[in-house]
């Protein structure tokens, strides 16, 4: 099968190269040669550790024997970006002083990578060692707020799975509190990305197909965002055609690299469609909130909600929806119903609040959260109101049966 290419028109300011179906070992090398790097600081999830870990030939061990590994690879990150882990790593970059940041695995590790390289920015201020004998949250938080922002490190991102946190200026942590946060600049793009299919090699089903899924997201939320544009819309339709086109080929081929690959080019072009100003989507938001909240992968929490909060807002987004179903294969039909049915045929992807634990006093409870802590702001990125708590519980637990 011919393998669709990223357009080079989708690349952002600041990343200078996208890589895609290539062996990542002599690329990523090739990319810290022209960066002129001499203190690679390795991090990754540790799914990947196989791929860059135990010989010779890999990764860790070729850096090492070129003398250019600031650091043991770091593994401290997992899902969701917690807290404790992402702190720990960026102290070992800090004390390496690491001068490029070098990140393998699936979204945790790509954003992980992105607030290193804004704690790494920070030395030489507040004294003469730089003042940051620990990072923390709020010291995150301060560097992304500087103004003028400097230049970062590199980043060069290899990434395992198809979540494309390493194709966006936005991170994000999951706080101790379990409260999703982030930070977002222009400066925070990384530089590089390599994506190996090979890297993918034995990934679990709720890892693969939950990531794969996140593509559709990002390109329902582009169509339906109320600030998006014609181009926008485009741009995210032509990334959701690729997914649509790939994604049951991956369920009957899931090692395919042609495939993959495929699928990886229709992810980069529909959450580089949302980052053109649409960034945050309500389903974003609301499913990064249910996976702080409840420690679920963001891939089940589309499966969960994607479909869901689509018809909540589909009176005011109708039209809209109507393009998004074209392309997933019945113009005719409700765009959530074929969102519903895609779903379930991806294996390992759930789609009941009831499969990840999440009983109805859990949901009471959250929504009564997020509509005393976050109606104003749903209410921007919505295409419908919400005006009381029911509207926001109604959308959570409808039946999908009923969509």
């Amino acid at each position: 099968m011919t393998v669709p290419s990223i357009n080079p028109a989708h690349i952002p300011p600041g990343m200078t190269a996208v890589h895609v179906g290539v062996p990542f070992l002599p690329a990523a090398l090739a990319e810290c040669a022209a960066l002129g790097s001499k203190k690679a600081f390795v991090l990754a999830n540790n799914s990947s550790r196989k791929h860059i870990e135990g010989d010779d030939a890999k990764l860790i061990e070729v850096l090492r024997s070129k003398g250019l590994l600031a650091a043991p690879l770091c593994t401290s990150v997992g899902m969701g970006g917690g807290e404790d882990g992402l702190l720990s790593a960026a102290d070992a970059a800090y004390e390496a002083e690491a001068d490029v940041v070098v990140t393998v695995g699936g979204g945790a590790a790509q954003d992980a990578g992105k607030l290193i390289r804004l704690w790494l920015s920070t030395r030489g201020e507040g004294g003469e060692d730089g003042g940051k004998k620990k990072c923390t949250v709020a010291g995150i938080k301060a560097a992304a707020a500087r103004n003028p922002m400097p230049s970062l490190p590199p980043q060069i991102c290899i990434p395992n799975s198809f979540a494309m946190a390493e194709a966006t200026h936005v991170a994000g942590i999951t706080t101790n509190a379990k409260v999703k946060a982030g930070t977002k600049h222009p400066n925070m793009m990384p530089t590089v990305i390599i994506y190996d299919p090979t890297l993918s090699e034995g990934l679990p089903d709720w890892v693969r197909f939950g990531t794969a899924l996140r593509g559709v997201e990002h390109a329902v939320g582009a169509v339906t965002h109320p600030k998006a544009t014609e181009e926008v819309r485009s741009r995210a339709l032509a990334g959701l055609k690729i997914i649509k086109e790939n994604l049951p080929k991956m369920v009957a081929n899931p090692e395919s690299p042609e495939i993959q690959s495929a699928l990886y080019v229709g992810g980069f072009t529909a959450v580089r469609a949302l980052n053109m100003g649409c960034y945050p989507t309500i389903g974003h938001l609301i499913q990064n909130q249910y996976s702080a909240r409840f420690n679920v992968h963001q891939g089940s929490c589309s499966g969960i909600l994607c479909a869901r909060i689509m018809d909540y807002h589909c009176p005011q987004s109708k039209e809209l929806q109507r393009d998004i179903a074209e392309v997933l294969g019945d113009a005719d039909a409700p765009a959530p119903r074929l969102v519903r049915d895609l779903v379930a045929t991806l294996p390992g992807v759930n789609c009941e609040h009831s499969q990840v634990g999440v009983l109805d006093e859990l949901l009471r409870q959250f929504t009564d959260w997020m509509f005393k802590n976050h109606l104003e702001r749903y209410n921007e990125l919505s295409p419908r109101e919400f005006t009381c708590v029911e509207d926001i519980y109604g959308m959570m637990t409808k039946p999908l049966a009923e969509l």
